[in-house]
């Protein structure tokens, strides 16, 4: 069957080979085309006419000059009509040899995937169609290799993932979900500049890696001898610039971490941080909601999202709940007690939760929270009082020392936000390092490790601050209705 397959690709080939050097030797057109000016895309002629009767769009004489991607073809004696499809959509042109003599040659002979120029008059079709009555028709490349939708690649997920190129050709949903991402992050930056926050670059090479817990990729500078790091998140670099007193700042970037792979995660993904001198984690989640809204209005005016089934309204308050209570609800035991760490391994063992040789409680409590009560959040949910053992870079609660100012947002089961009242102790904040570093010596590989250049910066003192991280991949995905985070970047990691 492959065979087959490969034999009938390689005869196109070699047809559009020869159609392409016709075109140079029998009419002197370059294949491969020249600048072309136009005027009007396909949702614009689609907006002026769709509601004009036939008689009307006659009378207004509209002209026109499109281009794009020769979708379909029908006719091939006097008269051919065609589909073109830009950026915006597709529209119908409609071609007669008596209009155009030799010009008409050139939509004759061209194959589907062929790019073309046309100018000429929007009209209606007898059937009602929108369409473009052509007076001129310009090459501009000529496609080599047909239409997807010509072999097995049109349907097969691997291909659509290494080819992105072909799925944009052959499915217009998976284009419009690029289009509206786009959308989103512009949504985003729009409404952090109104609130006063100032966008930034930090550095993608690092000498440590910090910021979250998470395994980096390792390389080598040669000019300088030195290991480095892709980092793995923008949160140390961005406090800096809170000590340097720029008070609001967020960046929207990439993100690398060495870790594996599923339908939520890819190694290399996007993410927004920001941070807010003199705020707390009551004022990062009215920023949090503000934004989740601003970006889904960017998809969706009304804001009602569907993902997997779930109808979710984002236009109502995000409830506010308790690590701890939420447990308790699902489980019936109460981690707001005080216990030692061979209460809490009884507990998992007994629960059927696993835990690492170096896990304290308030690692065990997280695993609780993830194992049982995760999925069920469905409406907009922040979950807050995080254990201090998972939260190295979080405040304290001022009544409990054992927990932090950090909530999470989850919708529709899934993780789309993690916020701090940001630790700015330098003591503090070097016992935490320090902390972590011995879990790293104890096995946790995606442990923090000690910045002392960070310290050095809280040190000089920084503005008690509230910090959010969103994770813009898992965002589009909520707001597109799209199971896996592939299907939301245009060049996921794939094996080679």
């Amino acid at each position: 069957m492959v065979e087959k397959a490969d034999k009938e690709l390689n005869d196109q080939l070699r047809v559009r080979l020869q159609k392409m050097q016709a075109l140079k030797d029998d009419l002197g057109v370059d294949p491969f085309g020249h600048r072309f000016e136009r005027d009007t895309y396909a949702k614009d002629i689609h907006n002026f006419a769709d509601d004009k009767s036939g008689e009307s769009l006659y009378e207004a004489k509209k002209h026109v000059i499109v281009a794009g991607r020769m979708m379909a073809k029908r006719g091939a004696g006097k008269v051919i009509f065609a589909d073109i499809r830009d950026v915006s959509g597709t529209v119908q042109i409609y071609a007669r040899r008596d209009d155009l003599g030799e010009n008409y040659s050139l939509l004759r002979r061209a194959d589907l995937g062929d790019i073309l120029g046309f100018s000429g008059q929007v009209m209606k079709t007898d059937a009602g169609e929108t369409t473009v009555l052509v007076d001129k028709i310009t090459w501009l490349s000529k496609a080599l290799r047909p239409l997807p939708d010509k072999f097995h690649g049109l349907t097969d997920i691997d291909t659509r993932y290494r080819k992105r190129y072909l799925d944009l050709i052959a499915n217009p949903d998976s284009f419009d979900i690029f289009i509206k991402r786009s959308k989103i992050v512009k949504a985003i930056r729009d409404y952090m500049d109104s609130v006063g926050f100032i966008e930034v670059e930090t550095p993608i090479l690092q000498n440590s890696a910090g910021g979250a817990a998470a395994r980096p990729f390792v390389t080598h500078h040669n000019a300088l001898d030195i290991d480095m790091y892709l980092r793995i998140a923008t949160e140390l670099y961005l406090k800096r610039l809170i000590v340097g007193g720029m008070e609001r700042v967020y960046e929207i970037g990439r993100i690398f971490r060495n870790e594996g792979m599923d339908t939520t995660h890819n190694p290399e993904f996007t993410t927004l941080e920001s941070y807010a001198a003199y705020w707390d984690l009551s004022d990062v989640m009215i920023e949090t909601e503000n934004i989740i809204r601003a970006a889904a209005q960017a998809v969706n005016e009304d804001g009602l999202i569907t993902y997997k089934d779930h109808q979710v309204d984002i236009t109502k308050p995000f409830a506010k709940k308790s690590m701890t209570a939420l447990i308790k609800e699902k489980t019936g035991i109460d981690f707001d007690q005080k216990m030692d760490l061979d209460d809490a391994r009884q507990l998992a063992d007994d629960n059927h939760v696993k835990y690492e040789s170096f896990w304290g409680v308030g690692h065990i409590i997280s695993e609780f929270f993830d194992t049982f009560v995760e999925k069920t959040l469905i409406e907009p949910t922040f979950v807050y009082h995080f254990p201090l053992e998972v939260s190295p870079l979080a405040k304290k609660e001022d009544d409990n020392p054992d927990f932090v100012q950090r909530f999470e947002l989850y919708i529709a089961g899934n993780e789309y936000a993690n916020a701090f009242t940001e630790l700015n102790d330098p003591i503090d904040q070097r016992q935490r390092f320090e902390a972590q570093a011995s879990e790293r010596e104890n096995g946790n590989d995606e442990a923090e490790s000690i910045d002392e250049d960070y310290i050095e910066a809280l040190e000089h003192g920084m503005a008690p601050t509230g910090g959010l991280g969103i994770g813009i991949d898992r965002l589009v995905m909520l707001l597109t209705d799209q199971a896996s985070i592939r299907d939301v970047l245009l060049f996921p990691t794939m094996r080679n």
